[in-house]
C-alpha cells in the first residue's frame, strides 16, 4: 500500500524525498547513496533542488524548458548536416567538422569543404587509378570517347562519376581544334580538354568551371583519384556513317569497352539505312575480336617479323625439315592474319563469312562500293600496371 500510495505522487516530489534521506541520514546514505552516488554528490543534487531553486517543483520545470530551447537547435543542427551532405555528398564526419569549424554557417561550410577536398584531391593524384568508365558522344559524321578513371568499381557506378564522363565526351565532340573535315581518328588527349570551359547542370556539381576543376571536385567528393586518361575523335568522310558500340554499358552512352567504326560509301545518293544497321554489327565486331590492323597491307614489318621468329621457333622444335618448317611458317601466318586483320577475321555473328564478304554483300545492297575508312577499340584500363 505504502508503494502504491507513493506512486500516486508526482516522481519529482519521491526523488526530492529520497534525496532528503540521504543527506539526513544518521550514517550518511541511503540506498540510493550505497549503489554508487557519493554523500557529498546527494548533498549537491539536493541543494540544486533546495537551496538555489527553492522547491523541487521550479526546478524540474526549469530543467525541462532547458531541455525545450535546446530541441529546436539540435534539430535545426541535423538540418544543416543534412542539406551539406545532400549538397556536397562528402562524408558525414567531413560535414559536420566543417560545419563546427564555420560556426554552422552553411555557406562557410560547403566552401571550406570545396578547400578541403581539393587538397585531399591533389594528395591522392599520385595514386594508380585502373577502374573508371568510357564515356561516347557522337553525331551524323563522328564521335567521341573519353576515358575517366578512378580507383574503385564502386565510384565508377556513381551518378556524379558518370555525368561528369558524359560531360566530357559530349566536350570533346565539339572541341573546334579538332573538327577537322578529313575523315580519320584524332587524339583528344587531357592537355586539350583540360584547359576547356565547361557549363554543369547538376545539383551538385552545377555551374560553369574548367575540365579540370570539375574533376578535382569530382575526386573530392568521391574520396578517390579521378583523371581523364585519354579521348579520341573519329571523323567520317562525306558521304559516309560512323558507327559505335558500348560494351557493359550502365547506361546510354556509357561503357567500359567501345568499338567504332566509319564506312564510307562511293555514291551519296545510297541509303544510309543499311550502313548504320551493318555498322553496328561491325562495331560490336571489334569489341569482340580485338583487330589490330585494317588489311594485311598495314601490318607493321615489326609486328610481321616479331611474329614469324615465334612462328619459326616453335616450327624448328618439332624437327622437320627446312622446307617443311617454312610451309608450317606460312600456314600459321595466315592463321595470324585472320586473328589481327579486320578484313580476313571470320564475322562474329556468322562465321561462315569474313568481313570482306560482308562488306561486298553490303556494297551490293547499297548499289555503290563501301569500304572501311577507320576503326578503333578501346577499353577501360587497358596498358596500365595495376
Amino acid at each position: 500500500m505504502a508503494c502504491f500510495r507513493s506512486a500516486k505522487h508526482p516522481f519529482r516530489i519521491f526523488f526530492y524525498n529520497r534525496l532528503s534521506a540521504a543527506t539526513n541520514s544518521k550514517y550518511g546514505y541511503s540506498t540510493c547513496a550505497s549503489k554508487g552516488t557519493p554523500v557529498y554528490q546527494a548533498r549537491q543534487i539536493k541543494d540544486l533542488f533546495s537551496f538555489k531553486y527553492l522547491n523541487p517543483k521550479s526546478s524540474f520545470a526549469l530543467i525541462s524548458r532547458n531541455f525545450s530551447d535546446q530541441a529546436p537547435a539540435a534539430t535545426e543542427q541535423v538540418n544543416l548536416i543534412k542539406q551539406l551532405r545532400e549538397q556536397t555528398s562528402a562524408p558525414m564526419k567531413d560535414v559536420k567538422l566543417a560545419l563546427v569549424d564555420c560556426d554552422w554557417d552553411i555557406e562557410a561550410a560547403l566552401k571550406e569543404l570545396r578547400k578541403r577536398g581539393k587538397v585531399l584531391a591533389s594528395k591522392k593524384s599520385s595514386r594508380t587509378a585502373t577502374e573508371g568508365l568510357l564515356a561516347l558522344a557522337q553525331n551524323e559524321s563522328k564521335a567521341a570517347v573519353i576515358e575517366l578513371n578512378c580507383e574503385t568499381d564502386f565510384v565508377s557506378r556513381n551518378e556524379i562519376f558518370q555525368y561528369l564522363a558524359l560531360a566530357l565526351a559530349k566536350q570533346a565532340l565539339v572541341a573546334e581544334n579538332v573538327s577537322q573535315p578529313v575523315s580519320g581518328l584524332f587524339p583528344v588527349g587531357p592537355e586539350y580538354l583540360e584547359g576547356l570551359k565547361l557549363n554543369l547542370d547538376h545539383p551538385k556539381i552545377g555551374g560553369e568551371t574548367t575540365v579540370q576543376n570539375a574533376i578535382t571536385e569530382v575526386a573530392a567528393i568521391m574520396g578517390e583519384n579521378v583523371k581523364l586518361r585519354r579521348g579520341f575523335l573519329l571523323s567520317a568522310s562525306s558521304p559516309g556513317v560512323v558507327s559505335t558500340y558500348l560494351h557493359t554499358s550502365p547506361q546510354s552512352g556509357l561503357g567500359r569497352i567501345a568499338g567504332l567504326l566509319s564506312l564510307e560509301v562511293e555514291d551519296g545518293s545510297s541509303s544510309f539505312d543499311p550502313l548504320k544497321r551493318v555498322g553496328s554489327e561491325l562495331a560490336m565486331h571489334i569489341v569482340a575480336q580485338k583487330p589490330l590492323f585494317l588489311t594485311k597491307e598495314l601490318v607493321s614489318a615489326d609486328a610481321l617479323e616479331n611474329e614469324r621468329e615465334i612462328l619459326k621457333s616453335q616450327a624448328e622444335s618439332t624437327g622437320k625439315s627446312p622446307m617443311a618448317i617454312e610451309k608450317m611458317v606460312e600456314g600459321r601466318l595466315r592463321k595470324y592474319y585472320e586473328e589481327v586483320v579486320l578484313m580476313e577475321q571470320k564475322f562474329v555473328m556468322n562465321d561462315t563469312l569474313n568481313i570482306k564478304t560482308i562488306l561486298d554483300n553490303l556494297s551490293k545492297e547499297v548499289g555503290s562500293p563501301v569500304k572501311i575508312g577507320s576503326f578503333f577499340r578501346m577499353e577501360v584500363g587497358e596498358g596500365i600496371r595495376r
